[in-house]
């Protein structure tokens, strides 16, 4: 491993979330969050995002990016993370 990669490996890089699920989360449901604030481990409850958001979350994208979300994406819940919801969009038909 040369020192770049192993300073890459040590440095936090975020990891990336669904386009998709980032413009509804802003766009639709008016989420007031920086970029650094949004990655695979904040929980939908830290957002201010309670169980009627997480369905309007699911019925938003089904509808604008004309997919199925699976089953598992109806159990989120706030204290779900994004992440949990960027698993639902990657299994999305």
């Amino acid at each position: 491993m040369t020192q770049m990669d192993e300073a890459s490996a040590q440095s936090p890089q975020r990891p990336e979330l669904p386009e998709e699920l980032v413009a509804l989360l802003t766009g639709r449901l008016n989420v007031q969050a920086g970029p650094d604030e949004l990655s695979p481990a904040t929980t939908f409850e830290t957002l201010g995002l309670d169980s009627l958001s997480l369905m309007e979350l699911v019925v938003a994208a089904e509808e604008e990016f004309g997919i199925v979300l699976p089953e598992n994406a109806l159990d989120l819940r706030p204290a779900s993370t994004l992440g949990d919801a960027a698993e639902a969009f990657e299994h999305a038909s």
